[in-house]
């Protein structure tokens, strides 16, 4: 903790201080809370916590990248059935506050065309997956190749995610460090380009 009061930043002090949690007993469980509600309603993505925790600890990059992933499926089984059984009282709220309503034909209509591909796509890509987890469940997309898609998806994602920081983690990190504040405008834009490629996807 005592890079983070060096520093008055506060981007960079939400930095040291996640790196520091990464390194304690309770890192783990946060990695998996946090996965687990991004899937269905949460905007913060885990993957700052897990390259956080790689960084820590890299020979445990498996052990992480692998947890992630199973949270984050379970998460988008919650999305489903948030969507397919609580859409008025949870599910809209949640549409809403990502001014998601205007997406949800698009998400049908991705569907319709291509199935299974596009939860894939939406499971890798920036493209915001509650939205997609959600949607499953209000047109009724079924559940088990959600499920796969999720597996296979999230599961390439944060593998390479967390292999990348385990064998190029010494060098990378001081440049994350460096230009921490790029790096989360990089986040951030990459969460818009994905409602952006969502919106615009003919029907």
């Amino acid at each position: 903790m005592e890079l983070a009061r060096e520093t008055r930043n506060p981007i960079r002090k939400l930095y040291f201080w996640t790196l520091h949690w990464s390194e304690t007993q309770y890192a783990l469980p946060a990695l998996i809370l946090l996965s687990f509600a991004e899937s269905s309603f949460f905007p913060i993505p885990p993957d700052v916590l897990l390259i956080a925790m790689c960084f820590a600890t890299p020979k445990r990059w498996v052990t992480y990248a692998f947890w992630c992933t199973v949270a984050s499926v379970l998460g988008g089984i919650l999305g489903w059935y948030i969507g397919w059984g609580l859409w008025e009282g949870v599910g809209q709220p949640i549409v809403h506050f990502y001014h998601g309503e205007e997406i949800m034909a698009k998400v049908d209509a991705l569907y319709d065309k291509y199935g299974f591909i596009g939860i894939l796509v939406a499971a890798i890509t920036p493209i915001p997956y509650k939205v997609f987890t959600i949607a499953s469940g209000v047109f009724r997309f079924d559940l088990l190749q959600l499920i796969g898609a999720s597996i296979l998806g999230r599961g390439i994602r944060f593998f390479v995610v967390a292999g990348l920081i385990r064998w190029s983690g010494p060098s990378v990190r001081p440049f994350i460090e460096k230009h921490f504040e790029l790096v989360m405008v990089a986040f951030g834009l990459l969460g818009v380009l994905g409602f952006l490629a969502i919106k615009f996807v003919p029907h």
